[in-house]
């Protein structure tokens, strides 16, 4: 098959191309130096990059992280190039090629999940009972950068050029920022407006510039279609990722999972909190046909709840080989000796105590205003197991007709409109529209009684005001409101003397 840059970036061939968008080898850095630290894309002039989610792959060990991460960009691969802040030149057996396959199935075995649980039908004797796990949330020529020939009069510098699988890595120096800018944009390069002013803290700190392009030659002979992730290791006494720089050419508010293993137990933010996703609710049966849906809703509100600012826990897990159970339920295999390796977590070799490994999944949306620093993490003794699991219920099977069966209806009627209500309260949906799933099996006679009983205690000018809001929800507004009344009535109408 012919082989052009065109066909890279042909939607039906190529999806998803990924690399990595920001490096935390500058960690060695002063507190006064950490502002902003993080690479940015850089485009030829006529191409337009996007980076809009990424992944990235953390492993903490004592001082030393290895890193891996990859994100989606949009526009044409020959044009990409990725620009990164180090504090030192980098050798070569420190930057590795990963494979995309591993965020995968991390991706997979960590991601939200629905269990089903089956009813047994009362009125049979050879009743049973099962749970399965259902589902989880689930992706020419080189371009070398040449020393220009007034390099030297612009301050500019090649410290190391290397070509590793697909990419040809350049580590620059520069003398000024401006010298800096105007050899990427002599290059052919367009530079986010606020590169200038977040280059110079890098440049008056000595610190050189990673820079990666794609080899398409390389490529080819390769025999990818997809830019694959990039793997760095280094040692310092800082754990964090860079945000800030990330977003100098970014459109809309970033989303990144970080998949992070570690010796001990989770990891969590120090300087945004780390919060839980709701988690172990009980939802109706048809969220299982819209399940991403669903579960963007539920994160999309609880990141408004928590004021877009902070850091959201999906999972968390001890994975070590010996460990009998890693989820439940799970949906894929759990993470084996081989991911370990390839992610960068060398001390799990065996089943000993020396293996242990814990797996913490976050989640973090993230802007300009909300996150004004860059993520500080810290490993923690924490071993409670966590994940973000939602529980769908099969109502028994075959007949009903017997005394047991019409109380399991009406039980089977109330359970589902606490799933409504809850539906509601996670993700928006409106609970009034999904009356044809909370009367499903019940006798269309039975009906207007259950709703009448239902409905009773709740006052009918709140109901026909708030007509979409769940029962629950009205029932504690009533209530409060009694409350209200009372303390009022007995402040103001005391009797006289």
């Amino acid at each position: 098959m012919e082989f052009d840059s065109n066909s890279i970036q042909t939607s039906n061939t190529y999806i998803m191309k990924k690399l990595i968008f920001c490096l935390l080898g500058w960690l060695v850095l002063s507190p006064q130096s950490t502002d902003a630290f993080c690479g940015f894309y850089v485009a030829r002039a006529d191409a337009k990059l996007v980076n809009h989610q990424s992944e990235v792959i953390l492993v903490r060990d004592g001082q030393r992280t290895v890193i891996t991460m990859s994100s989606d960009f949009q526009g044409d691969v020959k044009d990409f190039a990725m620009v990164v802040p180090v504090p030192v030149v980098l050798k070569e057996k420190d930057i590795r090629i990963a494979n995309q396959l591993l965020f995968d199935r991390l991706e997979a075995y960590s991601g939200p999940r629905i269990v089903e649980y089956y009813d047994q039908n009362p009125c049979y004797a050879d009743r049973h009972y099962s749970a399965l796990p259902s589902m989880s949330m689930s992706r020419a020529e080189t371009l070398d950068m040449v020393i220009m020939e007034n390099a030297e009069e612009l301050g500019v510098t090649i410290e190391a050029s290397y070509t590793i699988g697909e990419y040809d890595i350049l580590i620059l120096s520069a003398k000024e920022s401006t010298g800096l800018k105007t050899w990427l944009v002599q290059n052919g390069y367009q530079i986010p407006k606020q590169a200038e002013e977040v280059l110079d803290p890098y440049i008056r700190n000595n610190l050189k510039f990673f820079v990666v392009k794609v080899n398409l030659e390389e490529m080819e002979a390769l025999g990818f279609q997809n830019l694959r992730p990039i793997q760095m290791e280094f040692e310092s006494d800082r754990f964090m990722l860079p945000l800030r720089l990330g977003m100098a050419n970014a459109e809309h508010a970033q989303d990144m999972v970080v998949y992070a293993f570690t010796r001990s137990g989770r990891i969590e933010a120090t300087n945004y909190r780390t919060v839980k996703v709701p988690t172990n609710r009980d939802i109706p049966l048809f969220v299982q046909q819209d399940f991403g849906r669903f579960y963007k809703d539920v994160f999309d509100r609880s990141y408004e709840r928590e004021q877009r600012k902070a850091v959201f826990l999906e999972y968390a897990w001890d994975v070590s080989p010996r460990a009998n159970m890693k989820c439940d339920p799970c949906v894929t295999d759990p993470p084996v000796l081989a991911d370990f390796k390839e992610a960068g977590a060398d001390w799990v070799s065996g089943y000993g105590p020396d293996s242990d490994v814990f797996f913490t999944r976050l989640r973090v949306r993230y802007t300009r205003d909300k996150f004004p620093q860059d993520l500080l993490f810290q490993v923690t003794p924490n071993r409670e197991n966590f994940q973000a699991r939602y529980v769908t219920r099969h109502p028994a099977k075959g007949d009903l007709s017997c005394a047991e069966g019409g109380r399991y209806i009406n039980d089977l009627t109330r359970r589902r409109q606490k799933e409504v209500d809850e539906l509601a309260s996670l993700a928006g949906w409106r609970s009034a529209d999904y009356n044809n799933y909370i009367y499903e099996f019940m006798p269309q006679e039975w009906i207007p009684n259950f709703r009448e009983r239902r409905n009773e205690v709740l006052p009918l000018w709140l109901k026909e005001r708030f007509p979409n809001a769940p029962h629950w929800l009205l029932a504690i507004a009533a209530i409060v409101g009694l409350l209200a009344m009372g303390v009022i009535a007995k402040r103001f109408l005391k009797p006289t003397a």
